[in-house]
């Protein structure tokens, strides 16, 4: 019988979107979070939760609601062009800071390369 991962309670996801450490029995859990399938996806969407707030400020600010729409959508695109731009360095601070190598990567993505590796090997000897 297999057992599922633990997960992190709501209270710690929103602690590690924010960048704290969780605890070492969600090790694995963080790996798969970072280096599994659909990590990027996971990232970008984790990466916008801080600026949340941000984005409910300016839909309070007065004025027209396609300004205050306008601003958020300008700072929706600010924060989804820093996130994607920083996503392999906030990866690797967050395996790190989590005590896993920071160069880890998708285990199935690493087998693949690996295969193209030989198979160049192969087709091209020294």
């Amino acid at each position: 019988m297999t057992r599922e991962p633990r997960r992190p309670n709501p209270v710690q996801w929103v602690g590690y979107a924010f960048g704290r450490r969780l605890p070492d029995s969600l090790r694995e859990w963080v790996r798969n979070d970072l280096t599994g399938t659909h990590a990027a996806t996971r990232h970008v969407l984790r990466g916008l939760v801080p600026f949340t707030p941000l984005f409910l400020a300016f839909l309070l600010f007065p004025g027209e609601l396609w300004l205050r729409g306008a601003m958020v959508l300008l700072a929706l695109l600010l924060a989804l062009f820093y996130t994607i731009a920083f996503m392999p360095m906030n990866r690797a601070h967050r395996l790190a800071k989590h005590g896993l190598p920071a160069d880890l990567e998708n285990p199935e993505r690493a087998r693949r390369r690996a295969a193209e590796r030989a198979r160049y090997a192969a087709q091209h000897p020294h």
